[in-house]
């Protein structure tokens, strides 16, 4: 089988993975952050577990971009650094911005996730620098620029959301309590809507099968995760919003 055939059934499979992963996290909450629980094996602390389960996707990502014959052209390159951007802040300086960092994290959701972000890295990386077309005229296309631009849009809202959470919460203070401003007036998980814009962007930046199916998982990893996030507030909280929605502004 040729690399390119393999590559495109490795995204179909992803991509079926995606349809599985979104219904069983319908019925199933997966236990880290304010779902923490037990019965999922052993634990490391939230730091160290969003350390292990995003650095695999920066590295995998660069080490596979860098074997490939198109790794100096100026469009691939524009790519590779908007994933570099993103995994470069979500390994090290996110975590590193974690209030809550002794909250555990199971071994198993770490795992899960190294595992994913080691075949997509490839995917994207392999796509980008070898398999797929950018001539340099690419970074004038539309779709290029329409991504580039949803990309930086949802990167700065999932960061500044980010940082809203992060604020609600002095040095050694536990507990939660209802985050506004910024996005939060629409949506009560709008660092996942920031995320969901982001690949989005870059699905329409790379217009690859590789982008889409990563795109894909993202939706149906972090909108039945919003989900749940929203009903706990609504649990958790009887004062609030009523208009907020989960993740996606007036639907869902």
């Amino acid at each position: 089988m040729m690399e390119v055939d393999f590559h495109q059934w490795l995204c179909f499979a992803v991509i079926a993975i995606a349809v599985i992963v979104f219904f069983v996290l319908l019925f199933i909450t997966a236990p880290y952050g304010r779902h923490a629980r037990g019965g999922w094996g052993p634990t490391v602390s939230n730091r160290v577990g969003w350390i292990l389960m995003e650095t695999p996707s920066l590295l995998t990502f660069l080490i596979v971009y860098s074997l490939g014959q198109y790794r100096l052209h100026p469009a691939p390159l524009c790519l590779c650094a908007l994933w570099t951007l993103h995994y470069g802040h979500r390994s090290f300086v996110f975590p590193l911005r974690l209030k809550s960092a002794r909250k555990p994290m199971a071994l198993s959701v770490a795992a899960m996730g190294i595992l994913f972000n080691l075949i997509n890295g490839y995917l994207n990386a392999r796509w980008i620098s070898c398999l797929g077309s950018y001539p340099l005229a690419w970074l004038a296309d539309p779709r290029f620029v329409i991504g580039a631009s949803a990309f930086f849009l949802g990167m700065a809202i999932n960061v500044q959301s980010d940082g809203i959470l992060f604020s609600l919460r002095k040095p050694g203070e536990q507990g939660y309590r209802i985050p506004f401003g910024g996005a939060y007036r629409w949506v009560s998980s709008p660092n996942y809507m920031g995320e969901l814009i982001e690949w989005g962007g870059f699905a329409i930046a790379c217009w690859s099968l590789a982008a889409l199916s990563f795109f894909l998982f993202t939706f149906a990893n972090l909108v039945p995760r919003a989900i749940a996030h929203h009903a706990w507030y609504k649990t958790t909280f009887p004062d609030y919003p009523r208009e907020r929605r989960a993740v996606i502004p007036w639907l869902v």
